[in-house]
């Protein structure tokens, strides 16, 4: 067991917030992370089997890291030593290796809990590996970044990731409950209030206690609805970094229910985003990008209501500009989706940079000077609105480069009309005589 911390004389009067008093003392009391702690999980197997190897704990805030870390230590007989990366440098973490070098030679193990390792530069990082590697520590890291992103391959190569869960309305609920039972009473809120106590937590089983705490102490006779409990306590603004993968994952959910076409979806996470703090110009720009790239000539609307909702944001400001950015939104999740400008513009791409740099066919190019007339510069050509057709079937591509098709437009939105125009053109091409 981890040796016990020795208590002050008058530590058992001090007074203590209700989230350390409910603090789990079991893994079994720890709630919302059975898939990972249950007897059928991959920590609730290492447990039973009595061995711990490296791992990385990475999960929301309040969902139970540093608790399931410290339990996991007194479970397996290894000595809890916590650091926190944001308060700690190298020279703390060169203590922690000698003294776990020291206990290591007495027959107990050491469980390095780092909170945000994520914090911890790459050289930092890399101090770990040796004491990893030959089992001096036990290394149980806790993130809310994805360590993909911040970790060194070498040290998740090393350490075993385990994600744990944003704690669900039913988790949440349960802690409710602990926390009555332990204030010995029921918190002063009606059925509704309580289910948005609930959404504001966000997941967050310290917040949860925290803000039981605080409701704990309004004035006897207390009955609060829902707009009571919001102006009693401070709203809690989501869990969003704007500079983290949150981030890339609301961006990425609205740009995927634009395409898919799902305007109600598509207005939710534009609002989590600008709930969070994302600044306005930013989602302007990647909704002119999902005009171009999903929408196209399906309908060619889509871009310029786009940049008018960027340019009508940019005079009006917040929070009157924003609505125009909803409104170039839900016009994009409306409009039919095509793609094929998109990839007719790749296509192209490939072909320029694979085909060299063949020079235009003569009819294509002006002859400003004689000597390009006498080569033949401009020979041939036809001036197309003069023709019956407005079309005269000239070859615009290099001569000895074969025509190739990389437009192909869908049957949807404008781009029908399109298609009937590119099949028109394509059989007067083929009915008219190419040029020598």
């Amino acid at each position: 067991m981890s040796p016990a911390r020795s208590k002050g004389l008058f530590e058992d009067t001090a007074p203590r917030p209700l989230a350390d008093k409910l603090r789990p003392q079991t893994l079994a009391d720890v709630v919302g992370q059975s898939h990972i702690l249950g007897s059928e999980g991959p920590i609730g197997r290492m447990v039973a089997a009595h061995r711990m190897s490296s791992m990385i704990l990475w999960g929301p805030p309040g969902c139970g890291k540093t608790t399931i870390a410290r339990l996991l230590a007194e479970t397996t007989d290894l000595h809890f030593e916590p650091l926190s990366a944001v308060f700690s440098g190298v020279a703390d973490l060169r203590k922690v290796f000698d003294a776990a070098s020291k206990r290591r030679t007495g027959g107990q193990g050491t469980l390095l809990f780092i909170d945000e390792i994520h914090r911890f530069n790459r050289a930092q990082q890399d101090s770990f590996l040796p004491y990893v590697e030959d089992g001096t520590v036990v290394l149980v890291g806790a993130t809310t970044e994805n360590p993909s992103f911040e970790l060194n391959g070498a040290l998740l190569s090393r350490a075993q990731v385990f994600v744990l869960h944003r704690l669900d309305d039913a988790a949440l609920e349960m802690l409710l409950q602990r926390a009555e039972e332990t204030l010995g009473k029921k918190l002063p809120i009606d059925a509704e209030a309580r289910q948005a106590l609930r959404a504001m937590a966000d997941g967050d089983g310290r917040f949860i206690f925290n803000l039981s705490e605080e409701l704990s102490m309004m004035p006897d006779g207390t009955m609060l609805d829902t707009n009571g409990l919001m102006e009693a306590v401070q709203r809690r603004a989501p869990l969003y970094d704007k500079s983290q993968e949150g981030h890339y994952n609301l961006i990425s959910a609205l740009h995927k229910a634009v395409r898919g076409s799902d305007v109600d979806a598509a207005l939710y996470w534009l609002s989590r985003m600008l709930t969070g703090g994302e600044h306005p110009i930013y989602i302007a720009r990647r909704i002119v990008r999902m005009a171009s790239e999903d929408i196209g000539l399906a309908d060619p609307q889509a871009l310029p209501i786009t940049l008018a909702a960027w340019e009508a944001y940019e005079r009006l400001g917040s929070p009157e500009g924003e609505l125009a950015l909803a409104e170039a939104v839900i016009y994009l999740a409306t409009a039919p989706k095509s793609n094929a400008a998109y990839k007719a513009y790749g296509a192209a791409q490939r072909a320029a940079k694979e085909s060299g740099s063949l020079m235009p066919p003569k009819h294509a190019v002006n002859a400003p000077t004689k000597l390009m007339k006498n080569l033949g510069y401009s020979e041939g050509y036809v001036y197309d609105p003069s023709t019956p057709e407005g079309f005269s079937g000239l070859n615009y591509f290099p001569d000895n480069l074969p025509r190739q098709q990389f437009y192909a437009p869908f049957e949807r939105g404008f781009e029908r009309e399109i298609k009937k125009r590119l099949d028109y053109w394509e059989k007067l091409r083929g009915g008219k005589a190419k040029p020598e």
